[in-house]
């Protein structure tokens, strides 16, 4: 399945992708939105992999997040790096202060 095209009044409107295909061209922007699960109907977290993206696209420096977070910056970038696993309160705390809904157990 490529990518279907929608026209309107001759003209393209909009252009429908494969989900992976969509996933993946969020990923190359380094952008990850909260989208709503069509399952669930609940709000589906970013992953951590892209917790990096997300400081960088709101302008918070590692040192800056991690203070407001209550972590070290080394720490703060372990976790960015897939090297850490942060508890549930760190990831609560840093969906927080990302204004997200927040990254949850199991999440």
């Amino acid at each position: 399945m490529g990518t279907q095209i929608i026209m309107r009044d001759g003209e393209p409107e909009y252009a429908v992708i494969p989900w992976a295909d969509y996933q993946a061209l969020l990923e190359q922007a380094g952008r990850t939105p909260v989208i709503e699960s069509p399952d669930e109907r609940r709000p589906v977290r970013p992953a951590l992999a892209a917790l990096r993206g997300l400081r960088e696209e709101q302008g918070h420096s590692v040192q800056a997040l991690a203070r407001v977070v209550g972590i070290s910056p080394s720490y703060l970038d372990m976790i960015e790096r897939g090297e850490r696993e942060p508890d549930d309160a760190i990831k609560r705390a840093l969906a927080h202060a990302l204004g997200l809904d927040g990254w949850e157990a199991g999440a």
